[in-house]
């Protein structure tokens, strides 16, 4: 039976606790505040490969807002336990809809009939979206940062009287690997790779260690990368795709560790980083050297299966409507490596969003590397 982690491993103002019984699983939260009545829910998703630890810089200071602030280690990752890290199994637990189910049980399980908001980052972004699709009667705003949400896939509309169906703008989730193969430079998705079987052991069993292989892998999405400038990217193809940075659109033969391995800060660079400290990296070491990542790469195989994406379908049009808020470091490629996206999300996706924000001086981990302004960007929001 997995434990809470120690106080020793959290800043002051945050606590870990195990809740039993959340839709088969048994979840590890870190909170803070909550300590009085009456104090309104923040809960908050986080992505990959990440942890509920990734919000511990954000907890304290939202609970000192008057919040009872929440972070689940999600279904496949850290404390939390009662998934299968199995390769060959049904991937409907790991489906964006049952994802979102574990939230709301959640939710309900810490005595709560609404939220005052969802936040997500990553990955846990597009949870806190279905969410907040799914359920405005729970939560009452949401945020989503650093992977913009672009709706529920669509249905054809007007066919029946002859008219032309207009094709869904392509997703990250696509297969382009056919074109990406075909270029002068080989290449693949991320998101294709993290499908394989393979995917888990290349980072799990690397020759470097889990701990220098998350750290490389943080410090190349991060502002500390100094070659991360993004830009918009004009479509969907394999010519533009390939301009983004190898850790989404990989060189063909290469493995993630493999990709990330020269972007290995040196000792001189770790000591002084101020957003991951030795202390701080050895968390994650220590729980994903423990689970492996299969867990976490299940998220992105329930992604390709036909049958669990047409299920979505049935939220066909349907747009967002609490009042919603997007966060990303301005040193994120996450805003655009999928085209249209980020316009999509502001023009349709989200009816009440009220600001999209660009951090500097951050990266992808956004509420890691700038916690300060981020807490600073939610104090109106959730106000």
């Amino acid at each position: 039976m997995t434990e809470p982690m120690t106080r020793e491993m959290l800043p002051a103002g945050v606590r870990s606790r195990i809740i039993r019984g959340i839709n088969g699983l048994d979840m590890h939260v870190l909170e803070a505040g909550g300590e009085a009545p009456g104090q309104p829910l923040v809960l908050l998703l986080h992505g990959f490969p990440e942890l509920a630890y990734s919000w511990r810089k954000v907890m304290a200071p939202l609970a000192a807002m008057g919040f009872h602030v929440v972070a689940p280690d999600q279904r496949g990752y850290g404390r939390t336990t009662g998934w299968s890290d199995a390769y060959d199994q049904d991937l409907r637990p790991f489906f964006m809809l049952s994802l979102a189910r574990d939230a709301v049980a959640l939710t309900q399980a810490l005595g709560y009939r609404t939220a005052a908001a969802v936040i997500g980052h990553d990955f846990g972004a597009a949870v806190a979206s279905w969410c907040a699709l799914t359920r405005p009667d729970i939560y009452q705003r949401c945020c989503i940062m650093s992977a913009p949400f672009a709706g529920p896939p669509s249905l054809p509309f007007g066919t029946a009287s002859g008219g032309a169906h207009t094709p869904e703008p392509s997703r990250a989730g696509d297969d382009i690997d056919a074109a990406l193969g075909r270029l002068a430079r080989p290449r693949k998705h991320y998101q294709r790779y993290y499908a394989t079987r393979e995917a888990n052991d290349h980072m799990w069993r690397c020759p470097e260690g889990v701990g220098d292989f998350l750290r490389a892998y943080f410090h190349h999405k991060s502002a500390d990368w100094t070659e991360n400038r993004p830009y918009r990217l004009k479509e969907w193809s394999a010519e533009c795709l390939a301009e983004m940075p190898t850790y989404y659109v990989m060189d063909r033969d290469q493995t993630m560790a493999e990709t990330v391995r020269p972007h290995l800060p040196s000792p001189e660079h770790v000591a002084a980083n101020r957003w991951m400290s030795a202390a701080e990296m050895a968390v994650y070491a220590e729980e994903y050297g423990r689970t492996g990542f299969q867990g976490g790469l299940n998220w992105y195989r329930a992604r390709y299966e036909p049958q669990l994406n047409a299920e979505l379908k049935l939220y066909a049009g349907k747009s967002i409507d609490v009042p919603s808020l997007f966060i990303a470091g301005r040193s994120d490629w996450g805003i655009h490596q999928v085209p249209g996206a980020i316009e999509t999300m502001q023009s349709k996706a989200f009816s009440r969003m009220q600001a999209v924000h660009q951090v500097d001086g951050a990266g992808h981990w956004v509420q890691q590397e700038q916690p300060e302004a981020v807490v600073a960007l939610l104090k109106p929001f959730l106000a």
